[in-house]
């Protein structure tokens, strides 16, 4: 064996035990993330006698549908050492397209369905070609734009008007509820949808060639080169499948909300899925995050949210902890990084 030879298969080695390495560090971040929603969930019912009310919690799952939905799509692109900040507006964007096929008296609930999840795939494609064939330096500088974009497409899709009366079948994801018996509410639709998608994410991204190239592509760019990986393709698959989630959670705020409201495209879905991702176990700097961690770290933000509104507390004192949750994320992000690059240099020396 050739000494080029040599160092491509240790590169590629190096790689495999990385993975290894990531993915237990990923249990126990799992462990700490689900000991923190208890402990969350364990003050704010002291704090209010409302939160662990049935009613209260079908409530936090339907929040938790659009994040859990969003922030999947989210996770691929983290994992790849990228961000799209554009996941929000292209949801509302999403509804938005299927608010002026129904004011142009399209009422085919297939149809708006499938123009929807369409539209949703199509943009994160285009997220996708700007970073991978025009090259732009960082997806955060062509997300953004696009982010911006689209809050205008949206005004411009529905003539700046909120558009209602959908069809039944395309708001039965977003308000339908199963297993209803007695004073039992049932179980909301979105989050079964939730969780059978994340169980299709979990196969794809462990058992799949495919999604072992997506974390190798993330975690040592050099070995995926070498091992013959095309980068391009896989970037551009990720964002196009951040796209369709998008489209998803446009179908489910249309079936929660009952109308299609492109005001709605500042919203901070963005963030949302970045909290929940990096509070899952994600990292900004690739390789690294779970499907199931991305849902406890979706349930940790809804929780927040749904609790400080049972308290009472204003939009603006919302807004300053969810930021300090970001902050505070992110940080132990940067720490457990720092942490593990230090660990791997011991261990190499």
């Amino acid at each position: 064996m050739s000494e080029k030879e040599t160092k491509d298969a240790a590169i590629v080695k190096a790689s495999a035990s990385e993975t290894r390495r990531n993915r237990r560090s990923a249990f126990m971040q799992k462990i700490g993330t689900v000991a923190a929603l208890l402990i969350l969930c364990i003050i704010l019912s002291i704090a209010s006698s409302n939160f662990m009310t049935v009613s209260n919690v079908m409530n936090i799952l339907k929040q938790t549908a659009v994040n859990a939905l969003i922030s999947a799509g989210m996770l691929i692109v983290l994992i790849t050492a990228g961000i799209d900040l554009s996941v929000g507006a292209n949801a509302i964007s999403c509804s938005c397209f299927m608010g002026l096929l129904l004011m142009k008296n399209v009422t085919n609930s297939f149809v708006l369905i499938v123009a929807c999840l369409a539209f949703g795939a199509f943009i994160g494609w285009l997220n996708g070609m700007m970073l991978t064939r025009m090259h732009l330096p960082h997806p955060f500088v062509s997300t953004l734009g696009m982010k911006n974009i689209l809050c205008g497409v949206a005004l411009l899709l529905t003539g700046t008007k909120m558009v209602s009366q959908f069809p039944g079948g395309v708001t039965a994801l977003g308000a339908a509820s199963w297993f209803k018996a007695g004073n039992f509410p049932g179980i909301p639709v979105c989050f079964i949808v939730v969780i059978l998608i994340f169980i299709v994410y979990h196969f794809f991204l462990n058992r799949t060639p495919l999604g072992r190239q997506i974390y190798c592509i993330g975690g040592n760019p050099e070995a995926a080169r070498l091992s013959g990986i095309n980068s391009n393709n896989v970037l551009t698959f990720c964002y196009s499948l951040s796209g369709l989630m998008c489209g998803i959670a446009g179908l489910v705020l249309v079936g929660r909300t009952g109308i299609a409201n492109p005001a709605s495209a500042i919203q901070p879905y963005d963030t949302d899925a970045i909290a929940a991702c990096i509070i899952g176990g994600a990292s900004f700097m690739g390789g690294k995050g779970t499907i199931w961690g991305t849902l406890i770290g979706a349930l940790i933000i809804s929780v927040i949210r749904n609790g400080l509104t049972l308290l009472n507390a204003q939009s603006d004192i919302q807004y300053i902890v969810i930021g300090a949750v970001i902050i505070i994320a992110v940080f132990i992000d940067v720490t457990r990084e720092a942490m593990e690059a230090k660990s791997r240099k011991l261990a190499a020396e």
